[in-house]
């Protein structure tokens, strides 16, 4: 598909803002700034945003536990972002989410979780009360390699698949769940497994290619904007850095020569170079749009730093603290 240079431009934009602010988010949990760990998407940034560019700004997106990159992608400001990782109240959920539970309904960035597979049918959800409204609206759910085998995923396909729900399951295939290599524990194609819930099944096979991913999933969201139900897209990916920031596993569980040639297709490299061949922008252009975003991370980092920590009086709110029905 044929994009216009600016939408080209914002691809490349969407993956810098996500690698730097992980980058960025990786230091500040090793220094102690961020309570916890954090789990980048560095070496992901072409299967995010090649997502979520596919979409419209009032389409919906579920994450999982590996989502900062996610409500990024989809168009989220980053000092809210980065506020929330540190607990602030100016973060996303008020400084009570934390790195594992970002949602920012502005963008349709419906929430994430540390609980694999968690918010698969809340996409799926989301896709049903769009079918209901007749709004037009379609449904993303993100999950992991590790999740293909959670049984809520198999739930969620086979209701869209009864009911031609407009959601779209995407699967990030970063081949490890964990230190788990996936094809030690899972069957067959994971893209295949659509076919028993009678929805296309896609395999985007190199997924560090931010227009394969786009065009994949463009065709799935249109697919479901018309009425014809749900699709599974499953995405060739791989993490640069480990599982969890700070968490030391060794790196036995991954062969350094596999590392070393996953490393050599940096998404970001290579869309820069295919942005220059292809005379959409120079190198002068990409540099300083490199130095914006650094910029950007930057101020996003001061913003999370001169926040306030929420009031304890706030600590209840957003909770029911009643049963249902009661009278004050």
């Amino acid at each position: 598909m044929n994009l216009s240079p600016d939408t080209l431009l914002e691809m490349q934009r969407r993956m810098l803002r996500i690698r730097r602010f992980d980058e960025r988010a990786s230091k500040m949990v090793k220094r102690g700034q961020i309570p916890g760990t954090v789990h980048t998407s560095i070496g992901q940034e072409a299967q995010v945003v090649g997502a979520c560019m596919a979409l419209g700004d009032s389409d919906y997106m579920s994450g999982n536990h590996r989502s900062h990159g996610h409500p990024i992608g989809k168009g989220s400001p980053l000092g809210p972002l980065m506020a929330e990782l540190v607990g602030k109240a100016t973060g996303v959920c008020g400084g009570k989410g934390g790195s594992l539970h970002l949602a920012d309904f502005a963008v349709g960035s419906l929430g994430e979780s540390g609980i694999v597979g968690s918010s698969i049918p809340i996409a799926a959800g989301a896709a049903l009360s769009s079918k209901v409204l007749d709004n037009g609206r379609v449904a993303l759910a993100f999950f992991g390699d590790g999740a293909a085998n959670q049984g809520c995923l198999y739930e969620a396909m086979n209701l869209a698949g009864a009911w031609d729900l407009p959601v779209i399951f995407l699967c990030e295939n970063n081949q490890y769940a964990l230190s788990t290599p996936a094809h030690t524990v899972t069957s067959g194609v994971i893209a295949e497994r659509a076919a028993g819930f009678g929805m296309p099944g896609v395999r985007v096979e190199n997924g560090q290619d931010v227009m394969d991913v786009y065009d994949a999933t463009n065709e799935a969201v249109e697919r479901a904007r018309r009425g014809e139900g749900p699709t599974l897209v499953e995405v060739v990916t791989y993490r640069y850095n480990e599982h969890s920031e700070g968490l030391k596993l060794g790196t036995d569980y991954r062969d350094k020569d596999e590392r070393a040639a996953w490393l050599e297709k940096d998404p970001i490299v290579l869309f820069r170079e295919r942005l220059i061949a292809d005379g959409v922008a120079t190198e002068e252009q990409l540099d300083a749009l490199e130095a914006e975003v650094m910029q950007e991370v930057e101020d996003a980092f001061q913003f999370s730093q001169d926040s306030p920590y929420p009031d304890p009086s706030v600590a209840f709110k957003d909770l029911y603290t009643e049963p249902i029905g009661a009278t004050s």
